[in-house]
């Protein structure tokens, strides 16, 4: 029944969330209209839209290494090729999707398991793969957001007037990881589940690939901004981490509405809302439906040839008792 209320409750707050951030999203874009809008999209650089699709197939490249690592972390191997194509079509849709705890573990565990990966080594797996993905986060906003602090926008009623208390919270958290995986050896029960730090070269390995992973994401959208826009990468990333932290922390699919609120609170002093909306929805594009779409494709291919393998199997298994 807690469970229910509970679920019921993140739901119904996500969804307020974004109801909030159409309305806000609105009315940033009062000022302007659809048409404004598109022509911000249709004016993007081809050269600009080439290198988003490079930086994003670069960063789905990297994104590969948070199963390698939680294989090294379990202490098991398996065919790199195996783990490459599980993390792509799981990571493109849960990027899309939102919901990595069951979008992302449901394709994990579909395919490891039926490559012979027991469910418990699964679900460590699992487990290392978004501790991974919010370390880096961590690590990557909390240096950011004391380097290159920003005043945080009122319409998010924060408590914080500037993003330096949230890196310095963020910081707190990555050493004390850091720390557990320096001195505590033993395992950790957590409400009857056992928790065991990886080596600290584990540790710092997954600081590195998940923080290479958000410069990646955050330079997709930079490179699509407008030309005129009078901002550096590394303020950029700052405002990207902020929007990003929100978008997930929101629990609306694909931080859908949450992360494009953050984004035009910020820039929007900067330069046409219309023009940096347009950015962003080059970036949906390419960073989240693009990879989508392949991965659907590279999905149903599979299910396609392993449903005509087995079928071809039963059928000689059935086929072969008559012929004796």
């Amino acid at each position: 029944m807690l469970k229910k209320l509970r679920l019921n409750f993140s739901s119904l707050f996500g969804l307020l969330l974004l109801v909030l951030s159409f309305w806000a999203i609105s009315n940033e874009l009062r000022e302007s209209n659809y048409r404004d809008v598109f022509q911000s999209l249709a004016a993007i650089p081809k050269s600009h839209l080439s290198w988003s699709i490079w930086l994003t197939a670069l960063g789905y490249l990297v994104m590969i290494g948070y199963d390698i690592l939680g294989f090294t972390y379990i202490g098991r191997s398996l065919a790199w090729k195996k783990v490459a194509f599980t993390n792509y079509i799981s990571s493109a849709f849960s990027n899309t999707i939102g919901l990595a705890l069951l979008t992302g573990s449901a394709i994990r565990y579909r395919f490891y398991s039926s490559w012979g990966v027991s469910a418990l080594s699964i679900a460590q797996v699992i487990a290392f793969v978004n501790f991974t993905f919010w370390l880096g986060l961590f690590a990557l906003a909390g240096v950011i957001f004391l380097t290159n602090s920003f005043q945080i926008p009122t319409q998010l009623h924060l408590p914080f007037s500037t993003v330096r208390p949230i890196g310095v919270i963020f910081l707190l958290l990555v050493a004390a990881y850091l720390l557990g995986s320096l001195l505590i050896k033993q395992p950790l029960v957590i409400r009857s589940h056992e928790f065991r730090f990886p080596c600290f070269k584990i540790s710092l390995a997954q600081i590195a690939v998940s923080s290479f992973d958000w410069i990646l994401a955050a330079m997709v959208l930079f490179v699509l901004l407008p030309s005129n826009i009078s901002i550096s990468y590394l303020d950029f990333l700052g405002i990207y981490l902020l929007a990003m932290f929100a978008g997930v922390v929101s629990n609306v699919p694909g931080g859908l509405g949450v992360f494009e609120t953050v984004i035009l609170l910020n820039l929007s002093s900067k330069v046409s809302a219309a023009a940096v909306f347009g950015s962003m929805l080059a970036y949906r594009g390419v960073y989240y439906f693009l990879p989508t779409l392949v991965a659907a494709g590279l999905l149903g291919l599979y299910e396609l040839k392993y449903g005509t393998q087995k079928m071809t199997e039963e059928f000689r298994s059935q086929k072969s008792p008559s012929q004796k």
